[in-house]
C-alpha cells in the first residue's frame, strides 16, 4: 500500500474514506479539511508515479461536492477528457491503487468502466462529455428510469466542435441533465479564441455577482406563499442576471445558466448542486477553479504540471534528467530555421504549442503562428484554406488527436491536393496514458488516402531533412510521422538524399531483407547485428516512404530475397507491412516468405514502452527469435 504521508502523519479524514457512503458521514465543515488531505495525497502520489497533476488539483472540491450530493452508484458522471478524475477514483474505492497509477496492469489515468462501476463512460479525448451525457440522459428517459446525469467539461474543451454540436441538441431534447463548466482558463496551455473571451466576460461581472447576492438575500428572506410567488422570485433574479451580464449564450440555447460559482468553496458547490439535482430541465453550472491549486509550482506553471513524470515535491524538479533533444524540440527548432528564409511557412496547433515544440515558433514568428484551441477538425480545414491562399501551413498535432480530423484530411486537403504539412507527433507507442493515446493507427488511416504522402525518419538528422523536404521541396499533402521522446542518433553517418517515393538502403545483403519504419530503426539494427553474429547476411532497409511504396524495392525483393520482414510501430491492418504485402501481390510476387512485425489489431493498454514492445513481440530479442524460427534455423 502507498504510504500517504512519509512523515508519518495520519490523515484524519481520508484514511476513513474508501467509498462515497463514507464521505457522506462527514459534516459539511469537515469537507474542507478532507480536500486539503486529498491534495497532499495527490501531490505525493503523482510525484512518485507521474501523471496529470495540475488539472486534478483544480477539481478536488468539485469532486467532493458531487459525491456528497449525488449517488453515482445510480447517478451517472461523465468526465470530459478524464485525466482530472483522480479525486473521483480516490473516493470510489481506488485510493490504495495509486502506487500503480498508469503502470502496466495498474490504475488507469482515465475513467474506465471495466475498472469501476462508478465510471459511467470511458473518456480520453476532449469535448466528449456533453454528447455522452446527453446520450445517457436520453437512454434513461426512454427506459423510464430516474437518475441524474452530470457531465463535467472544461473551458478548454469548449473550443471543440463536438461540444457545440452537443449543446445544440441539449435544449432540443430538453432532458433532465446537468452540465458543469469547469472554468480554469486553461486547456493544456492557456485558452484562446472567442469562447475564452466570452467566459472572461462572464467570470468578471462583479456587478452581477454583487447585486445578485444582495437581491437574493432580500428575496430569500421573504416568506414563500406558493408556486406563483416562487416563479416571480425566479423571474426577478433572472431579470437582474440578463440586465447586468453579457448575453448568456447558454440561456439563449435553452439551457438554464447558474454561475459563476466559486469552485473551491465546498459549501457553495453543495448548495447549488442540491438545488439543481431536482430540476427537470437541462442546466449548466459555471464554476471557477484554479488549475494546480494547492501546489505552488503547479499554480505558477500549470502547463508544465499538466502531465508530469516523477518529481521532487519540495522543489518540483523532475527526477529524470533530460539531456538530449526530443523529436518535438528538433521539429520546433528546424521549422524556425526554415521559416527565416521561407516567409510563406505558417504554423498551426490545436492547443498544444508547448507539447509539439511550436512554442519556439510562436515566439519567433507570432504573426505566422495560429493556436486554434482544441479543434483539430477546424485546424485541418483552416490549414487547407491557407494552403489554397498560397501559404505553406504546418499543422503539428499528436497522432491520437489527428484521428479527429480524418474527414477534413480526406475531403478538404487531399481531394484538392493541397500542400498541407502534417507534423504527426507522438506516433507509435506513447505508453502510460493507454488506449486513448497510443499513436499506432496513423499509418492505417493516412496511407490509404489518395494524394497523401506519408514519411517517417530513422533519426533526428533525417527528421530535419524530412521537414525541409516536406515544406520546401514538395507541393502536395504530406505527413511526417515521429515518436515521443528523445530523438535517435542511430545511423547518424548513413544518409542518402530524400527522393520522392524511394527507400534508403542502409546495408546490402542477400536472402533476408529487413525493412523498418522510422522509430523502429534502433530495434532493427539490433536484430540485424544478431543475424550477422549468427552468420547471416541480411539487407537492412529504411522504408522512409510508407506511402507511396518504393516500386524499385519491390523489384529488388522479387529478384534477390527469399525472406521479407517488416518492422513498424503501427497496427497490422493498413500499416506499412500490410500495404507492402498488397503491392507485392499486385506485382505478382507470390513466392516470398513474408512476416510483418507490428501491433495486432487491438487497443494497446498502458505500460512503459519497453514493456509494451516485449508483450507484443516487438523488442529486438523477440523479433530475432521469431525470424530464426521462421527461416527454420537451429
Amino acid at each position: 500500500m502507498l504510504n500517504f504521508i512519509e512523515s508519518g502523519i495520519v490523515m484524519k479524514y481520508l484514511d476513513s474514506i474508501n467509498f462515497p457512503k463514507d464521505l457522506k458521514k462527514l459534516k459539511k465543515d469537515e469537507l474542507a479539511s478532507l480536500a486539503e488531505e486529498i491534495r497532499e495525497f495527490l501531490i505525493k502520489s503523482v510525484a512518485k508515479t507521474g501523471g496529470h497533476l495540475a488539472s486534478n488539483l483544480g477539481v478536488v472540491e468539485l469532486t467532493i461536492a458531487l459525491h456528497y450530493c449525488f449517488d453515482f452508484s445510480k447517478d451517472k458522471i461523465v468526465w470530459d477528457v478524464g485525466h482530472q478524475a483522480y479525486t473521483h477514483k480516490i473516493l470510489t474505492g481506488r485510493k490504495n491503487k495509486f502506487e500503480n497509477l498508469r503502470k502496466k496492469d495498474g490504475l488507469s489515468g482515465f475513467p474506465k468502466g471495466l475498472e469501476s462501476d462508478y465510471d459511467a463512460f470511458d473518456t480520453g479525448h476532449s469535448s466528449t462529455s456533453i454528447s455522452a451525457g446527453l446520450g445517457l440522459a436520453q437512454a434513461r428517459d426512454l427506459s423510464g428510469e430516474n437518475y441524474n446525469v452530470v457531465s463535467i467539461i472544461g473551458d478548454g474543451s469548449m473550443t471543440g466542435g463536438l461540444a457545440y454540436e452537443a449543446l445544440n441538441n441539449v435544449a432540443r431534447n430538453n432532458n433532465k441533465f446537468i452540465i458543469i463548466l469547469n472554468d480554469n482558463q486553461m486547456s493544456i496551455s492557456k485558452n484562446v479564441g472567442a469562447m475564452s473571451k466570452y467566459l472572461t466576460e462572464l467570470r468578471s461581472a462583479p456587478k452581477y455577482i454583487e447585486v445578485k447576492k444582495d437581491v437574493s438575500e432580500i428575496l430569500n428572506s421573504l416568506p414563500v406563499l406558493g408556486s406563483k410567488v416562487t416563479k416571480v422570485l425566479e423571474k426577478t433574479k433572472d431579470s437582474i442576471k440578463y440586465a447586468l451580464l453579457p448575453s448568456i449564450m447558454f440561456e439563449q440555447l435553452g439551457i438554464k445558466y447558474i454561475g459563476p460559482v466559486d469552485g473551491h468553496n465546498i459549501n457553495s458547490l453543495i448548495n447549488v448542486l442540491n438545488k439543481v439535482k431536482n430540476f427537470d430541465k437541462p442546466v449548466l453550472i459555471h464554476i471557477l477553479t484554479k488549475k494546480g491549486k494547492g501546489y505552488a509550482n503547479a499554480e505558477k506553471y500549470p502547463s508544465k504540471y499538466h502531465g508530469v513524470g516523477s518529481f521532487d515535491v519540495a522543489t518540483g524538479v523532475p527526477f529524470s534528467k533530460k539531456t538530449d533533444e526530443t523529436y518535438s524540440e528538433v521539429f520546433g527548432r528546424t521549422l524556425c530555421r526554415l521559416s527565416a528564409k521561407n516567409k510563406k511557412i505558417v504554423a498551426v496547433t490545436a492547443a498544444m504549442p508547448l507539447g509539439t515544440g511550436l512554442d519556439f515558433f510562436s515566439r519567433a514568428y507570432p504573426n505566422r503562428f495560429f493556436d486554434v484551441g482544441i479543434a483539430e477538425e477546424h485546424a485541418v480545414t483552416f490549414a487547407a484554406g491557407m494552403a489554397k491562399g498560397g501559404f505553406v501551413p504546418v499543422f503539428a498535432v499528436y497522432s491520437t488527436f489527428l484521428q479527429r480530423g480524418y474527414d477534413q484530411i480526406l475531403h478538404d486537403v487531399c481531394i484538392q491536393g493541397l500542400h498541407v504539412v502534417f507534423a504527426v507527433d507522438r506516433a507509435g507507442i506513447v505508453g502510460d496514458d493507454g488506449e486513448t493515446h497510443q499513436g499506432i493507427y496513423d499509418l492505417s488511416y493516412l496511407s490509404h488516402i489518395p494524394n497523401m504522402t506519408v514519411i517517417a525518419p530513422k533519426n533526428k538528422f533525417e527528421f530535419e531533412k524530412m521537414i525541409e523536404f516536406a515544406v520546401n521541396k514538395f507541393n502536395a499533402p504530406i505527413a511526417v510521422r515521429y515518436p515521443k521522446g528523445t530523438a535517435l542518433n542511430v545511423f547518424e553517418n548513413y544518409f542518402e538524399d530524400i527522393i520522392f517515393g524511394k527507400s534508403e538502403y542502409i546495408f546490402d545483403g542477400k536472402d533476408i531483407i529487413i525493412i523498418f519504419v522510422g522509430n523502429m530503426s534502433d530495434t532493427a539494427l539490433e536484430v540485424y547485428n544478431k543475424l550477422i553474429y549468427k552468420g547471416y547476411n541480411p539487407a537492412l532497409i529504411n522504408a522512409r516512404f510508407i506511402n507511396p511504396i518504393d516500386l524499385d524495392l519491390i523489384e529488388d525483393i522479387r529478384n534477390n530475397f527469399e525472406y521479407v520482414f517488416t518492422i513498424e510501430d503501427n497496427i497490422n491492418f493498413g500499416g506499412f507491412g500490410c500495404k507492402l504485402n498488397s503491392v507485392l501481390i499486385n506485382s505478382r510476387v507470390f513466392d516470398k516468405k513474408i512476416y510483418n512485425f507490428s501491433f495486432p489489431d487491438v487497443f494497446v493498454k498502458q505500460g512503459n514502452k519497453l514493456e509494451i514492445y516485449k508483450d507484443y513481440g516487438l523488442d529486438s530479442e523477440s523479433i530475432f527469435e521469431k525470424i530464426m524460427s521462421f527461416i527454420g534455423a537451429d
